[in-house]
């Protein structure tokens, strides 16, 4: 799932893949999940196999079903309890081998999301079918059974669909909804004859029936978890391409398929790489894409084995409105979903404790395969930018390990963080870093036909990467996934020495909220260089120091290549030196030192003003995601001078000051054959000149946007969205109305999104309260409405945080019901006010269980630390600035 690329030249070497072993057939008796594994489900019943059959009513927003299961009695039993929510039973009947078929009574605990089957007799072990007629509702949030409205010219449409991760399977198919009872399945549906149905599997047959509507069953699938059943259903098209023996497809609402055109034909390149990676084929025969309008507050793709589900905002790219950073991000977005093929979906983590098996790999793979199809987006750059994410998270007192205790469901919907995200792939990079490319690659490999069609746990993948390489990597595994935290390596001493730096290093942990924690200890893989030196030193610091030779005498960089998980406090004579020589250093440790600096002087541990001792000696040709990077900083450090526009507009004159040279060597207009690098560093600078109010810019979008009407070249499609943001940020009320009349009229959905998005986005006020009044309307559609909420946050937290907590019933209906213990605490975050605090601490005690309070208290603490800049760190910043 992907919340709202590198593989190396050997893989042309492995032109002949393996197959992997078949599947067990569905009739293979069903095992007991293991004994340590977590359950919520009594163990003494297993499924093997589910067919259903669903009859949806998109118009009253109700369905019926039957679905019948093949399931083992493992140990004698008089009652059998599945996962069931929200659907009401109409009968039940149990057929043993023998024929005989009984009525269970049947009692449901909506509290504990179970249905429960009693018999008279207990039922000796063996096996047996479960026929279960139910009913239950669609809903309009991405839950389950969902419904999605969208405009077209003919008038309002509706298609439906299915969102199963983490446990909601179960409020449309009773069963075993948890990842270690996989099981095989066959799906049918009662649907009208003028509409495409869409699941995992390809259709297998079409029936008309005698009322005019269509049978469509679908194939049998493989053996996987219920999280990963799909189904859809509505007006579509879809285009299709067959590759590596594999059909390829998108799917869309009619008249869009052009705009997912980009993504079939990428898909297609990223099929062959992941067969080649993995040494194992896909081993389904389709593979679909199924685009769908609206949002979620929770995702913006789901990986369902064979019938990937993604919004329109981030799959199709409509040339009016698409920008370079959409078309990457639609690529990544692919990758990461067509990575969980593999990785997730055939090797499945066995419980919720180990859902980073699924998304860290992910993410890392959607990382390799960019760098590998798209070198000349340069984004192994990046790395540093998903590190920052994940250390942001793991440096607060709420934060928790990789691999993590699940205990809940709610818990199981609150572990998809930056934690199991962007944490999981850094680690994964450092190891991997570590063992080197290859044997990293060969120990994946085995993994993956070793497990396929099972369950594992991490020392599982350990122990087949350490084969590989023959090098332990068992303990520093451990070490970065079994306990929290950020390591933090202080360089006290290098001294040269015949033509050599001899360094000494001493291990701390980077804490923002906890200054004089007592560290816990990592073993740390280190790579340093000298700068302008081609060689490296790796060592392994343990044991809470470490002293290590790196060839050269120039200035030195710690975490040389940015691989590590850990952050670099340079002594003043070391860092002075960097900061001298800083223009000559290598983009990516270029933004790791740059990161490292503004991290460590947010959390007081050095000067803030050492980052701009960096960013002061940046030339114009340093590369674009440096700046991009330097533009970021300077945007979030306006929004905490927040309400002191004295000291506000001191920063803002050094900002733009920086920053407009770099806007005019950038331009507004693309050159021919400029690097796809230089379009995104255009986006970025005319949003944060726009932010920090570059009166020359905001004009400039003013003219564009007015142009735009008589002139389409004014505003052109990889700037319309740039262009309009500040438009709209800087709107008076005027401007606002005329951008709510462009949404009412708008027929593209796609387009019609984003008007929404933007008139919650406004600097002023009374504008703010506006779109949140908007939102709980019928008129931006109910999946817009928590968006604009949270995009008011974005500029006026308190506002937004008071607006939802005061209208909570309505905002709930509009919020997916795994999100609402984030929603809520999330639209505080960027608040800098202490009586925030207090408001979110009553939020978790009256409406929060206990075990579902780490949104509220991450929340708290990022509040903390803002009000802790603010008071202890700004000043020296402006001192700094005063200086300059």
């Amino acid at each position: 799932m992907r919340r709202t690329l590198l593989v190396t030249s050997l893989l042309s070497a492995f032109a002949s893949i393996p197959a992997i072993a078949a599947p067990a057939p569905s009739n293979a008796p069903a095992r007991a999940i293991a004994a340590d594994a977590t359950t919520q489900l009594p163990r003494h019943t297993a499924p093997s196999h589910y067919d259903v059959s669903i009859t949806p009513n998109a118009a009253n927003a109700t369905y019926t079903a039957r679905t019948t299961i093949t399931l083992t009695v493992l140990e004698p039993t008089a009652s059998i309890t599945l996962n069931a929510t929200e659907m009401a039973f109409a009968s039940a009947q149990l057929t043993g081998a023998s024929g005989m078929a009984q009525q269970p009574k049947i009692a449901v605990d909506e509290q504990a999301q179970t249905a429960t089957f009693t018999f008279a007799q207990p039922l000796p072990r063996g096996e047996y079918k479960l026929a279960l007629d139910y009913s239950g509702k669609i809903g309009t949030q991405a839950v389950g059974l969902f419904s999605l409205d969208y405009d077209t010219p003919q008038g309002k449409k509706r298609a439906l669909y299915t969102q199963f991760e983490n446990s909601d399977a179960r409020r449309v198919i009773p069963s075993w909804d948890e990842p270690a009872y996989k099981a095989t399945f066959t799906l049918e549906a009662i649907v009208p004859a003028d509409q495409m149905a869409v699941s995992n599997m390809p259709v297998k047959s079409t029936g008309k029936l005698p009322d005019g509507r269509k049978k469509v069953q679908f194939g049998r699938s493989p053996k996987m978890s219920t999280y990963l059943l799909f189904f859809a259903l509505g007006d579509f098209e879809r285009a299709t391409k067959v590759v590596a023996g594999t059909e390829l497809g998108v799917v869309t609402k009619r008249g869009n398929i052009k705009q997912a055109q980009y993504v079939l034909d990428e898909s297609g390149k990223l099929l062959k790489e992941f067969n080649s990676y993995f040494g194992v084929p896909y081993p389904l025969p389709k593979l679909d894409n199924v685009a769908a309008p609206g949002r979620s507050q929770f995702f913006g793709a789901m990986e369902n084995w064979g019938a990937i589900f993604t919004f329109e905002y981030a799959l199709l790219l409509d040339p009016a409105i698409s920008t370079q950073g959409d078309k990457q991000g639609a690529f990544q977005i692919d990758a990461h979903e067509m990575a969980h093929q593999w990785f997730g979906n055939l090797v499945t983590m066995r419980w919720w404790d180990d859902l980073w098996l699924n998304e860290g790999f992910a993410s890392w793979m959607e990382s390799r395969m960019t760098e590998k199809l798209h070198p000349e987006w340069n984004s192994h750059l990046s790395a540093v930018a998903v590190r920052e994410d994940a250390m942001n998270r793991d440096s607060v007192a709420s934060t928790h390990p990789v691999v993590q205790k699940i205990d809940t469901v709610e818990q199981a919907s609150q572990a998809f963080d930056n934690i199991t995200y962007q944490k999981g792939e850094a680690v994964i990079r450092m190891l991997e870093n570590y063992v080197g490319e290859t044997a990293w690659r060969e120990g994946v490999r085995a993994y993956i036909k070793k497990y396929a069609y099972q369950n594992t746990v991490s020392d599982d993948l350990w122990r087949e990467i350490e084969k590989a390489a023959r090098k332990p990597i068992t303990a520093i595994a451990h070490d970065f996934t079994l306990q929290p935290g950020v390591p933090m390596l202080r360089v006290a001493d290098a001294s040269c020495k015949s033509g050599n730096t001899q360094v000494s290093v001493t291990q701390d942990e980077f804490t923002r909220d906890r200054p004089g924690k007592q560290p816990l200890a990592w073993r740390v893989p280190v790579v340093a260089q000298t700068v302008g030196s081609i060689s490296t030193a790796r060592t392994l610091v343990s044991g809470g120091k470490g002293t290590f030779t790196v060839p050269g005498c120039g200035p030195l960089v710690i975490n040389a290549g940015q691989a590590g998980y850990y952050r670099t406090v340079y002594s003043d004579a070391l860092f002075a030196r960097l900061a001298k020589d800083f223009a000559k250093v290598k983009p990516i440790d270029q933004l790791g030192i740059l990161s490292d600096s503004w991290a460590l002087g947010m959390a007081g541990v050095q000067d803030p003003a050492n980052f701009f001792d960096l960013a002061n000696t940046l030339p114009l040709s340093a590369d674009p995601q440096v700046w991009g990077r330097v533009a970021g900083v300077f945007n979030g450090l306006d929004d905490r001078y927040r309400g002191d526009e004295a000291r506000q507009q001191k920063f803002r004159a050094y900002a733009l000051k920086r920053l407009r040279p770099v806007m005019e060597q950038t331009g507004w207009t693309a050159r021919k054959g400029e690097l796809e690098t230089i379009a995104t560093l255009r986006e970025q600078l005319i949003v944060t000149l726009g932010q920090l109010g570059d009166p020359a810019v905001i004009a400039e979008a003013r003219r564009r946007y007015a142009a735009s009407a008589t002139d389409p070249s004014a505003m052109p499609g990889p700037l319309r969205k740039t262009i309009m943001h500040v438009v709209a940020y800087h709107a008076d009320a005027a401007t606002w109305d005329k951008l709510r009349a462009a949404a009412r009229a708008e027929k593209s959905q796609l387009i019609k999104d984003s008007y929404y998005e933007l008139l919650a986005s406004p600097a002023d006020k009374a504008l703010a309260q506006r779109a949140l009044e908007l939102a709980l309307t019928d008129e931006p559609g109910v999946t817009n409405s928590a968006d604009m909420i949270a995009t008011v946050a974005q500029n006026h937290p308190e506002m937004a945080l008071d607006f939802a907590l005061a209208n909570l019933a309505k905002v709930n209906e509009r919020v997916d019901a795994t999100s609402r213990s984030r929603y809520i605490p999330r639209l505080a975050g960027d608040s800098g006010e202490q009586a925030t605090i207090a408001k979110l601490e009553k939020y978790a005690q009256e409406h929060l269980a206990p075990t579902s309070r780490r949104d509220a208290e991450t929340a708290a603490a990022n509040i903390a630390t803002r009000i802790k800049v603010r008071n202890e760190l700004l000043p020296k910043i402006d001192k700094w600035l005063a200086a300059h």
